[in-house]
């Protein structure tokens, strides 16, 4: 509370009327003994200083706690949380910023931790039953954050103590209050502190602390500021924190991205931007569901080599004819990515673990190890093992240490190896990989420039239906492969019926792609084909 100057005018009128009062000579007194004088002082001194502290412990006490006493908060501008007069509908903290009455604990940043809400005058945590990527974003975002990136389970950032305030939360992902989420109730649970939940915040340095849409914002980049990867796209409705349906921050509010010329392009700029080491697949037709809002990007054209959507071609924001069953999707590589390399098809492995990058160390890595790792993020296999930091040395933990897969895991903690974080290395033995980026390949032939089209998408090899398939489409097949051209396009399964997915139909190049999926088609797995329909070429035999 403010003190008038009328206070404090009157504090020293009457400071002033004691002072003189200690002060005054009695001429008819007797003299008095040495020391009476002074003693007349220090009785109105000491009135003074009785006052004085009964008047500012009055008006403290109309402000309802006394600033700066022993307890007081100092984030808190000196005042406790849940003092007489704080705001219960900030859980008893008073108005002050966002996420005042929500904290996260026990993480090695601000930006990540247990979560606990103030309710009731106790700080408690939320159970991680049903706790997903939608309630992580609404947390993130009531902490001043982007967004959130990851959900953390089982007490992943130890367990807390007190009550358990919230069990089955269930935000959508665009609430502006935890208490707009659907939850059990307070207090209602059926959970241990064991199953404590968490997450991990986008923090990007380069917002400054700067919430979406705050004074400062970048209008261009959506209302936040400039400066970092992943500050205004994020996934949405996917079942783990590496895939969802893509929303991108604007104007003040997240929307979505029209699936119309959607591709694999598209979809790596995002997942690098997310932080991911590159995307596994394009999704198209609302894949994690339709979203809401304004669509705001349609015919979304990135060359692939963009750091930031915002790089990329597009029709202008809020400029479409698309419905929200056209939303895309994406899916990216969870956990893992190469480094340092020149390609990104190879580099110093790193993985990501309790909330930080971290390197494998060499020891015992072959290329069983380095196979799984490159279809983890997205390539058919690996065609060399390099050791020794060839890539660079890495900073940070060293995760894994005598990593030993078989070959065929399909996530790296399948394989075998010590303990997280447990290892006799230094950086300087920081594991790399390089992978082939092969994704086509002939089969059946009798030459090797010559068979069944097949490409690599989502883990495994499959086939190309033979409608609409011609002599431009093979062209840029045998280009790929490097073959000078292609001499002839075979329909009809002539090189044998393949197995597996039929991944492209009505494949449709110009001739002059460098890429097989810089060609329109049906869309990956679309198609009204069968083996039969199995296309294939006959490439030049000149190699370039």
């Amino acid at each position: 509370m403010k003190v008038t100057a009328c206070q404090v005018a009157t504090v020293v009128v009457l400071a002033m009327m004691l002072t003189a009062r200690g002060q005054e000579a009695k001429p008819e007194a007797p003299p008095e003994a040495p020391g009476a004088h002074g003693g007349n002082l220090e009785e109105g001194m000491a009135e003074l200083d009785n006052f004085l502290s009964g008047f500012f412990g009055l008006l403290a006490g109309l402000g309802g706690v006394e600033p700066g006493r022993p307890g007081a908060d100092d984030d808190l501008g000196g005042v406790e949380p849940g003092g007489p007069g704080a705001d219960a509908s900030l859980g008893g903290v008073e108005p002050g910023g966002p996420g005042a009455d929500i904290r996260l604990v026990n993480g090695s940043s601000s930006s990540e931790g247990r979560v606990e809400v103030y309710h009731d005058g106790q700080w408690g945590t939320v159970c991680d039953d049903d706790f997903d990527i939608n309630d992580a974003h609404m947390i993130c975002r009531l902490m001043g954050y982007a967004t959130g990136i990851q959900t953390r389970t089982s007490a992943a950032f130890g367990e807390g103590s007190g009550p358990i305030w919230l069990d089955n939360l269930d935000c959508e992902g665009s609430e502006t209050n935890i208490d707009q989420c659907s939850h059990k109730g307070w207090g209602k649970h059926n959970c241990g502190h064991g199953e404590d939940a968490g997450v991990v915040c986008l923090d990007d340095a380069g917002l400054e602390g700067v919430e979406p849409g705050g004074p400062g914002a970048d209008a261009n980049l959506g209302g936040v500021e400039q400066g970092g990867p992943g500050a205004d796209i994020r996934l949405v409705g996917g079942s783990l924190s590496n895939k969802g349906r893509v929303e991108v921050y604007h104007d003040g509010q997240w929307g979505t991205v029209c699936d119309d010329g959607f591709n694999m392009k598209d979809a790596n700029v995002i997942c690098r931007q997310l932080g991911y080491g590159r995307a596994v697949d394009a999704l198209s037709q609302a894949a994690f569901g339709e979203g809401s809002g304004p669509i705001w990007l349609g015919e979304l054209d990135c060359e692939g080599s963009e750091t930031h959507i915002e790089q990329c071609f597009h029709n202008g924001w809020g400029k479409h004819y698309c419905r929200h069953n056209e939303d895309a999707g994406v899916v990216c590589t969870d956990g893992i990515r190469l480094a340092g390399g020149s390609l990104s098809s190879e580099g110093r492995v790193e993985v990501y673990h309790d909330g930080q990058w971290g390197t494998v160390c060499n020891d015992d890595f072959d290329m069983n190890d380095a196979n799984v790792i490159c279809r983890l993020i997205g390539y058919p296999s690996a065609t060399e093992v390099r050791n020794q930091a060839a890539f660079g040395a890495g900073s940070g933990p060293i995760w894994l240490d005598n990593l030993a897969c078989e070959g065929s895991e399909t996530n790296i903690e399948q394989c075998s190896h010590k303990e997280w974080g447990i290892h006799d290395c230094y950086h300087g033995e920081d594991a790399g990989v390089v992978c082939s980026e092969g994704i086509l390949r002939l089969v059946g032939g009798t030459l090797s420039s010559e068979g069944r089209v097949e490409v690599y998408h989502d883990g495994q090899w499959g086939t190309v239906c033979d409608d609409g398939f011609n002599m431009n489409d093979a062209n840029v097949v045998c280009r790929q492969l490097g073959y000078a051209s292609a001499v002839e396009a075979r329909p009809e399964a002539a090189f044998g019926l393949g197995s597996g997915p039929i991944w492209l139909d009505s494949l449709d190049c110009e001739g002059s792609e460098t890429n097989i999926e810089q060609c329109s088609h049906n869309g990956w797995g679309k198609h009204n084909c069968e083996h039969g329909e199995d296309a294939g070429v006959v490439c030049s035999d000149d190699q370039h």
